[in-house]
């Protein structure tokens, strides 16, 4: 799989200066944490999910959660898991389907061993588990028991603890919380795929829902955790992980509405300002600051409940010719004493020790998400990603 996979080679060669990279399940940790993207969550208890999931992997998800957790009715658990299970065997029966990352979003522990033992040989196509409601008390047996089942199935497993208890947002227990949930994901590190942030169990606690022209990061008690997540848990020297941005809970059918104005105009020659208009009159123009919040403050990827959320997300990760430029020349053998440049661009001063960690994570998404051309920006590639 790779991001705009779904998209034509000719297409692609139009748009990137360096196309994302193709990958596996089997691939480096690293480079997955950084390809995530856009982490489509769906209800386990849907009759046709293995349609759903071979259709999302054609307009270019490449990671989905399967949730048994808050998604469903506590009564419908039993059949939840029943479905998985059928759902994976008939996933797996298809030949040459390619399906996305899948990861199953249990409640329980035991659930953990016990899906990996029902699911057989269709286990192969399972990439972890989702771990909710994640602190140390309540994490540890979580990732024990998918150590254990990892062992017994030899089949590399990921853990993505989802942060998002009461004692993680009330400000007496935080720090405590924070550092707890650090000592058990780091116990646990080559298991620990990303972080998840949990926002709508957050505002929950105080009976709060942001509006639709409301980012996280305009609730404060929510942007307080997740600076304060960032600072502990997303460090760049080696210590952080990979935290994913948190649920926009707002969508529209956009991609229909878009679908027949772009189909019927020329490639590249969508007028920019009037897709975002129609976008803003839609209810995405807060998802696509909300997203670009998230980058600035140091998280890649998005939980996202809606396919229309997908190619937004994806299309503002790619890198941009200007950030890969920079990128590069920071860390070129030569620069590494350190120093200051002007850019390539000739409009901002690179200075290579303080820049050196940002040109890392730049370049690692650029080998996830691709470089755009130099004449490229996001509404182009928004436009080509567009499902045909």
């Amino acid at each position: 799989m790779r991001h705009f996979g779904h998209i034509a080679p000719e297409v692609r060669q139009r748009l990137f200066h360096q196309e994302p990279c193709a990958f596996t399940a089997d691939s480096p940790a690293r480079l997955l944490s950084a390809a995530l993207g856009a982490t489509l969550y769906s209800p386990a208890t849907r009759p046709r999910l293995a349609d759903d999931i071979v259709k999302q992997a054609g307009n270019g998800v490449v990671s989905m959660v399967l949730c048994l957790e808050d998604s469903i009715d506590d009564a419908e658990v039993v059949a939840g898991e029943e479905n998985l299970v059928r759902q994976f065997a008939d996933l797996a029966a298809r030949p040459g389907a390619e399906p996305p990352l899948l990861f199953i979003r249990v409640r329980t522990p035991e659930q953990i061993p016990d899906l990996v033992r029902r699911l057989g040989p269709a286990g192969r196509l399972l990439s972890g588990f989702v771990l909710p409601k994640f602190t140390e008390e309540r994490g540890i047996p979580f990732l024990e028991a998918l150590a254990a089942a990892e062992s017994a199935g030899g089949r590399r497993l990921f853990a993505m603890p989802v942060l998002e208890s009461p004692e993680l947002l009330y400000r007496e227990s935080r720090v405590e919380t924070l550092e707890g949930i650090f000592r058990a994901v780091d116990k646990y590190r080559d298991r620990v795929l990303a972080l998840r942030l949990g926002v709508t169990d957050f505002c929950s606690s105080y009976g709060l829902r942001r509006a639709p022209d409301m980012t996280a990061y305009d609730v404060q008690i929510v942007a307080s955790v997740i600076a304060d997540v960032v600072n502990m848990l997303g460090r760049a020297d080696g210590t952080g992980f990979t935290v994913t941005g948190p649920v926009w809970e707002y969508f529209r059918a956009s991609e229909r509405m878009f679908k027949p104005q772009l189909r019927q105009s020329p490639f590249l020659q969508v007028q920019a300002a009037e897709l975002r208009e129609r976008l803003i009159a839609h209810a995405m123009d807060g998802l696509l600051r909300e997203i670009s919040l998230d980058q600035a403050n140091g998280l890649l990827g998005k939980t996202c409940i809606h396919p229309s959320h997908v190619l937004p997300v994806h299309a503002l990760s790619v890198v941009s010719h200007e950030e890969f430029s920079d990128a590069q020349d920071i860390l070129r053998p030569e620069r590494d004493g350190g120093g200051v440049l002007r850019s390539a661009y000739t409009n901002k001063m690179n200075e290579v020790k303080p820049h050196r960690a940002w040109a890392e994570r730049t370049l690692l998404r650029a080998e996830a998400f691709g470089v755009a051309h130099e004449d490229v920006g996001f509404v182009e590639l928004l436009a080509a990603g567009i499902p045909g």
